[in-house]
């Protein structure tokens, strides 16, 4: 396969096939770098050298009733992690505050739980209104399913996007979680797509998927009309039914952002959870194929200092793109 004619074709509106879909996670390693130059190539005409930087606030911790398989903060998870309620809104106010002074452009009010309960959504309603009036940040909100008209709320607050994950094909589903549907996760991204919201929805790899539902999941997330799509990886936490899961290796995963790039064009694709621990020293080369990543920790594990995240987009020689209202995209 010629990589950068394809990425051409896409360009020019191509839809890649099924069969091509698989090949490209199932190249020959020596093909990673032309892969990669054709997924750089889609890149840069939509989005140029720029990067987008998000963090996470993880504003209730724990005390989930879900038996999500990979989470450590679910009903079945033995993990020793955290565990709180809603925090109030002066500390999500004062995560703000980090996230400004860090440059960072989206800032993702992240609360777990099966959804919000309306005294949450409170908290999380006045708390935007006031990022908005003090930082300009552009706001995420990822706070599980949602109940009719909560969505609204949120709009109404100040909200830029809405994080949803499928997470796993509509096929493997079943086998990583039985307490919701996947059909219950797409209610809420239509939901939150028919308030006037952003869409975020995305995916989680090395819970042993086939490439069948690698594929599926990125062409699923094509058909849902996500604006942003964050790629995980899985970090296997130990106390949580996928313990010990080791599937991945730095190769392959950039073959899965390479082909969310293909099939997904004109989205902001975001290297997300567990890069650290799966990319690990190919991290930069991953850029090539997305321009969003996650600074900071995540939700119960630690993610790369700030610091070595902003010198390694500086060392590719990309640009942070600031999402503050009335700022331009600034230099590293």
């Amino acid at each position: 396969m010629n990589w950068s004619t394809l990425a051409n074709e896409v360009i020019n509106g191509k839809v890649l096939t099924e069969e091509e879909s698989l090949e490209i996670l199932t190249s020959e390693d020596d093909e990673i770098l032309s892969l990669l130059h054709g997924a750089f190539l889609i890149r840069k005409h939509y989005y140029g050298k720029k990067v987008k930087l998000n963090m996470i606030v993880n504003t209730k911790s724990g005390l989930c009733p879900e038996n999500c398989g990979y989470c450590s903060q679910s009903s079945i998870s033995t993990a020793p992690i955290e565990k709180y309620r809603m925090m109030n809104k002066e500390s999500i106010l004062e995560g703000a505050e980090r996230a400004y002074n860090l440059k960072v452009g989206t800032y993702c009010i992240v609360a777990s739980g099966r959804g919000p309960s309306e005294k949450e959504l409170d908290t999380v309603v006045s708390a935007v209104k006031d990022i908005k009036d003090q930082f300009g940040l552009k706001v995420c909100a990822c706070l599980g399913l949602l109940k009719p008209g909560q969505a609204e709320r949120l709009k109404e607050a100040g909200v830029d996007r809405y994080n949803h994950n499928i997470n796993r094909s509509k096929e493997h589903h079943e086998s990583i979680t039985t307490s919701h549907t996947y059909d219950n996760r797409v209610q809420t991204i239509e939901a939150v797509k028919a308030s006037g919201i952003s869409p975020c929805s995305g995916v989680i790899f090395g819970m042993r998927e086939t490439k069948k539902d690698v594929v599926n999941m990125a062409f699923s997330l094509r058909a849902l009309d996500a604006d942003s799509i964050p790629v995980n990886f899985l970090h296997a936490i130990d106390g949580t039914p996928l313990e010990g899961t080791d599937e991945l290796d730095p190769r392959y995963c950039l073959k899965v952002l390479a082909l969310f790039r293909y099939i997904n064009p004109t989205k902001e694709i975001r290297i997300s959870g567990g890069r650290e621990v799966n990319l690990r020293s190919l991290q930069p080369l991953g850029l090539y194929a997305a321009n969003s990543i996650f600074v900071g920790d995540y939700l119960t594990t630690r993610g790369q200092e700030s610091t070595s995240d902003h010198e390694m987009l500086k060392d590719l020689g990309f640009e942070v793109e600031f999402d503050f209202e009335d700022q331009e995209a600034m230099r590293v």
